[in-house]
């Protein structure tokens, strides 16, 4: 008598001392005891980006390391239960044991997940861009459609999101845009949805109610912190600026207060035009620089597709990561992990969990 709850007990405990080494435990302790010390020491905040450095860490420390402890003492708890049980031949005790052993698994499942998000950057703000690819009117529409179920994902979750800047399409939607996202770990998971996004549906802007596929790409980098070094020539800058773009109204801005800067090593470009001066926009810009050019090195370094941000994937059949299937079924699949649901519209809503949880273990076990 329930000698397969306390096995799988036995197992998860197994995979936990495992995990727990791998993720060095002992020493994220010991280190989050040492950042408890430093931000509670005076003079914090004579440097402020340092300040809110340590304080990042000591959060992301503190979640990790509390949730091991707490999930270790469940296991202990869980495991005495069960032996107890077992020693008192104690059958009334079934729909406790069960409950204790779903949420052991449960509580273990959660902590395992933590180490897909231990990279450098994962617990950093994003900067997420969605442009328009091949389909046209379509396609700008798609941009507008895949926008809406990130920013309504990030309301789910609790992140913050701004928006930074905006083509509009001829006829719908955006040909390009760009949200500052900001949150626990917010680089963490939308890393997961850098790639190009088919869609195939019914077009509402074709009389003959023909089925097309249109294309976007996302690409998604990590808010970098200014004590990162990253050296950016002025000479190698193209800085354009421009009229913003509005609804129209009282509200448009009349002056070229939007900015464009081109690095013209990599040709990278940002715009800016969320903001009402000239020179707001250009930092806001010059911070997105600073973290596209960082994930340049990052990609180089970890040799992911080099060529990725110099010459960009065509945005097109063949090169897209997932599909969505509105027309004349309804699916939407991963192409890496092969996650798909029926449910389209549910995840066109905002419910893509299941879709980045499955990349990040997949990558998390190739690593």
């Amino acid at each position: 008598m329930y000698e397969l709850e306390r096995e799988q007990l036995e197992t998860i405990q197994e995979q936990f001392a495992h995990l727990h080494s791998s993720l060095d435990m002992d020493g994220k302790a010991r280190r989050l005891a040492e950042v408890d010390a430093l931000v509670g020491a005076p003079g914090l905040w004579n440097n402020s980006d340092n300040a809110r450095a340590l304080l990042r860490e000591q959060t992301q420390l503190k979640r990790l390391v509390t949730a091991a402890g707490e999930l270790k003492s469940r296991l202990g708890n869980a495991m005495d239960f069960v032996r107890l049980a077992i020693e008192e031949k104690d059958d009334s005790l079934e729909n406790e044991i069960k409950g204790e052993v779903a949420a052991a698994v449960a509580a273990y499942e959660q902590f395992e997940f933590q180490r897909t998000l231990s990279g450098e950057l994962d617990a950093n703000n994003a900067y997420l861009t969605i442009h328009a690819g091949a389909g046209g009117t379509e396609a700008c529409d798609w941009v507008q459609m895949l926008f809406r179920m990130y920013t309504r994902w990030c309301e789910e979750r609790g992140l913050k999101w701004s928006l930074i800047d905006s083509l509009a399409g001829e006829g719908a939607g955006y040909k390009s845009v760009t949200a500052y996202i900001t949150g626990e770990y917010a680089f963490g998971y939308l890393k997961a949805e850098r790639g190009v996004h088919r869609l195939v549906r019914i077009s509402p802007y074709d009389a003959n109610k023909r089925r097309h596929t249109s294309f976007a790409s996302v690409d998604v980098t990590a808010e970098v912190d200014e004590n990162i070094d990253i050296d950016i020539n002025e000479k190698d800058l193209r800085v354009d600026t421009y009229r913003s773009s509005g609804a129209g109204g009282q509200h448009v801005n009349v002056t070229d207060s939007a900015v464009r800067i081109t690095h013209l090593p990599t040709n990278t470009v940002v715009t800016c035009q969320n903001e009402r001066s000239q020179i707001k926009n250009r930092a806001v810009a010059m911070k997105l620089l600073r973290a596209k050019l960082y994930q340049i090195e990052l990609d180089k370094r970890e040799k992911l597709a080099s060529q990725e941000y110099a010459s960009k994937q065509k945005i097109e059949w063949g090169s897209q990561i997932r599909s969505y299937v509105l027309h004349p079924y309804s699916l939407v699949k991963d192409l890496r992990t092969d996650v798909e649901t029926s449910n389209a519209q549910a995840v066109l809503d905002g419910d893509i969990d299941e879709f980045i949880k499955a990349y990040l273990r997949a990558t998390a076990r190739a690593n």
